[in-house]
């Protein structure tokens, strides 16, 4: 099964993009199972590098290196956040609305948060 993942809403604030995080790790742990993860609008924020947040709290950043599948961000997004690719987390990449696209017509599901 190949699940496709789009997160719309800032690491912080709300738990969407955190619970949306959650299952895609958990998901991708099982077997037969294809996921990634396209983070657009203020979601680009959850795979922003050097996040420093208080002792017990999540860590997006360390979420998203630990979604096990690929992940893509909306370049325009990025933009007008002004991130720059030196400013994203391993794992994660610069992408296009076009390869959002791509990988929605192949997805058997698509989870919007």
């Amino acid at each position: 099964m190949n699940t496709l993942f789009i997160l719309n809403d800032g690491p912080y604030g709300t738990e969407r993009s955190y619970n949306a995080l959650r299952l895609a790790r958990q998901l991708g742990k099982m077997e037969g199972e294809t996921v990634r993860v396209f983070l657009m609008g203020d979601a680009v924020a959850c795979a922003k590098s050097g996040q420093k947040v208080p002792e017990g709290y999540y860590n997006a950043g360390d979420m998203v290196r630990m979604v096990g599948g690929e992940v893509g961000l909306c370049g325009t997004c990025m933009d007008a956040r002004g991130m720059g690719i030196d400013q994203v987390v391993e794992g994660a990449r610069r992408s296009t609305l076009k390869e959002l696209a791509e990988w929605t017509a192949v997805a058997d599901k698509v989870l919007v948060f």
